[in-house]
């Protein structure tokens, strides 16, 4: 239990460490990697969905246990970008560094994510639940 409270509580310190300066930085990302942003209810909706992420990882690191049915589906929203960034990179719109590193992270936490889940398993399985 200690490993998935760590695991969550660092993914979710580094995910507000990652994504909240994004909140701010609209027209510098348009002006290095251009086209300027045209729809920033896209731009801010995801940074803003991320930041909700990262608020729910927190909780689950407070209580693993208790919250570990929750952890597949953390899985799922790190595959998510994993898997986006793998399919646009071999559809030729992502270049190989952006999606090495972009994928490479969420793929790492949505590893550990899983090693969270398997080490909260409960020992009796006639209490498994989640």
């Amino acid at each position: 239990m200690k490993l998935a409270r760590w695991i969550f509580l660092s993914a979710s310190i580094y995910g507000v460490l990652v994504l909240a300066p994004g909140m701010f930085l609209e027209r510098r990302a348009g002006a290095t990697d251009p086209p300027a942003i045209n729809h920033p209810e896209f731009y801010y909706g995801f940074f803003g969905s991320a930041l909700v992420w990262q608020l729910l990882f927190f909780l689950i690191s407070r209580d693993p246990l208790r919250f570990r049915s929750l952890m597949p589906i953390c899985v799922l929203e790190k595959l998510a970008f994993f898997a986006s960034c793998l399919v646009l990179y071999a559809a030729g719109r992502l270049s190989a560094s952006e999606a090495f590193f972009a994928s490479l992270i969420d793929g790492v936490w949505m590893c550990l994510f899983v090693v969270a889940w398997w080490s909260c398993r409960p020992t009796d399985p006639t209490r498994a639940r989640g």
